[in-house]
């Protein structure tokens, strides 16, 4: 609870959330009013804060897919290891690829959950400028992806479930990892997730952005948070290619179908995790508790099925995925 509230202290609003700006300020000013011991503004605290959450309820049922994309991107939304923190025991974190570096960008290790031994790996963001350069944005290197496969590999050696975070706008498309072979690392990690004999759990959490957000995503099952999205592209370069146009990428968002709803409507996704009123930033230990919860529903079934039903439930899970007609 102490990150939920010190979020709070440094409150940021969304731009479509301008209508709770007002309703904010006044209810600082009561505040400061009754911490002066000048008036009793509890009642009133009580009345203005019901009536926040009321407007930001209303604000968040009707976002359009542009504003789910605001509020997967958001810089106060929970990252991994924060997730991390709040749903298992006992993290402790594995580094380096054993071939060129370690990748901050993408983390991976062993952890508890409700007493079960399970390997987690997931992109790591950050919260400012400077987590966000320390980290490249959550956009993994080629190294990133090899670290990944090697803790994957790690899990299946000692028959351990895989549980992965999705939160990058791509894999990195720098010179550097283009050299090291970024392609190739993805591509590779996609074949050998097809094979993987342990179950495996996928979480889109915040941005699902492309072949950097498929290279740790091939699970049994996939979930995704209310308020993320999961794409081949970003709405602005979908909206550059296709309209020449990056300013229209409002409509690229709805044409390209990446919120939550659409996806599980269009069987790409398995689960839809339900957000706090307001996103998951508004509430880090209800939405880490509902993901737990998510997380733990669609592992019990996948845990008995042996090594071969889990490959064949995987490969069944992903040809059922897209129209198609035989001529």
């Amino acid at each position: 609870m102490a990150k939920a509230e010190q979020k709070n202290n440094t409150r940021r609003l969304l731009p479509f959330e301008k209508p709770l700006e007002e309703l904010y300020e006044k209810l600082d000013k009561l505040k400061t009013i009754g911490s002066a011991g000048k008036m009793d503004m509890s009642e009133e605290i009580r009345l203005l804060e019901k009536r926040i959450e009321a407007t930001r309820q209303q604000i968040f049922a009707k976002l359009n897919p542009i504003q789910v994309v605001q509020v997967a991107r958001f810089i106060q939304r929970p990252t991994t290891l924060e997730y991390v923190s709040m749903i298992f025991d006992d993290f402790l974190e594995l580094h380096g690829d054993r071939n060129f570096s370690d990748d901050p960008a993408m983390i991976a290790g062993v952890a508890k959950l409700e007493g079960r031994s399970v390997v987690v790996l997931g992109h790591q963001k950050g919260h400012s400028t400077k987590e966000y350069l320390a980290r490249n944005l959550g956009m993994a290197n080629p190294e990133g992806y090899r670290k990944a496969l090697r803790i994957m590999r790690l899990a299946e050696r000692y028959n351990k479930p895989i549980i992965s975070f999705i939160d990058t706008p791509g894999a990195y498309p720098g010179l550097g990892a283009e050299e090291r072979g970024q392609a190739e690392a993805i591509a590779k990690n996609l074949r050998e997730m097809a094979e993987l004999t342990v179950p495996f759990i996928s979480i889109i959490t915040g941005e699902g952005g492309s072949g950097g957000a498929l290279g740790i995503a091939m699970g049994n099952r996939v979930l995704m948070m209310e308020f993320s999205i999961y794409s081949v592209i970003s709405p602005e370069g979908c909206a550059s290619i296709l309209f020449r146009d990056a300013t229209r990428a409002s409509d690229a968002a709805v044409a390209m179908k990446i919120t939550s709803k659409d996806l599980l409507e269009l069987n790409v996704i398995d689960e839809i995790i339900k957000e706090p009123v307001g996103g998951a930033h508004n509430d880090p230990d209800l939405a880490a508790k509902n993901m737990k919860a998510a997380i733990l529903r669609n592992l019990e079934p996948l845990l008995p099925l042996s090594h071969h039903e889990l490959i064949a439930d995987r490969y069944n899970k992903y040809r059922k995925m897209g129209i198609y007609n035989e001529g």
